[in-house]
């Protein structure tokens, strides 16, 4: 078991559209990132920064759906 599911179950939370918005700017980071880097272009510096700045963007994407999907207990919470 992983968190108390079942294992087998793959559960992304509550937020499903963050996590696929994340893996896509992750993606297109990483081959800008890399197209910049080992093609012979006059415009590398361009790429690399680019890639650089999707690589951040999806990092801001995964702190919002690991911060959407923290639970707390009713008990927690003073209300």
């Amino acid at each position: 078991m992983l968190l108390g599911r079942p294992c087998g179950r793959c559960h992304p939370g509550r937020c499903v559209l963050i996590p696929i918005i994340g893996l896509l700017f992750d993606t297109v980071g990483l081959i800008l990132l890399l197209v910049g880097i080992f093609a012979p272009l006059d415009f590398w510096d361009f790429l690399v920064y680019t890639g650089a700045l999707f690589l951040a963007f999806s990092l801001l994407f995964w702190v919002f759906w690991y911060t959407f999907n923290v639970e707390v207990p009713l008990e927690k919470l003073d209300l």
